[in-house]
């Protein structure tokens, strides 16, 4: 059994989709900031979640909420994007 299968195409296309959500997403946070930002604070005040205080208060100081989810985006983007290579490559074996 090889160590890297060919996976089927709807996984790739669906794993493709989920990757461009993930990258799309990071463009908003470093390209479109204010927009961004704003987004995510309305959407999180209207859902009734539990701990929502907790990650409200996450959003108090914007600069340190900013420089938190930009490293993380950098983690982020570089694994997605090695991951589709893998994804691929596996694919088109």
């Amino acid at each position: 059994m090889p160590l890297l299968e060919k996976p089927p195409f709807g996984f790739v296309l669906v794993f493709l989709l989920l990757s461009w959500m993930f990258l799309s997403n990071s463009y908003k946070l470093w390209f479109k900031t204010d927009t961004y930002y704003r987004e995510m604070r309305d959407s999180l005040e209207r859902m009734p979640i539990p701990f929502r205080d907790f990650f409200m208060g996450r959003f108090e100081n914007r600069k340190r909420w900013e420089a938190e989810q930009k490293i993380f985006s950098l983690i982020g983007v570089t694994a997605v994007l090695a991951a589709n290579v893998i994804v691929i490559q596996a694919y088109f074996s």
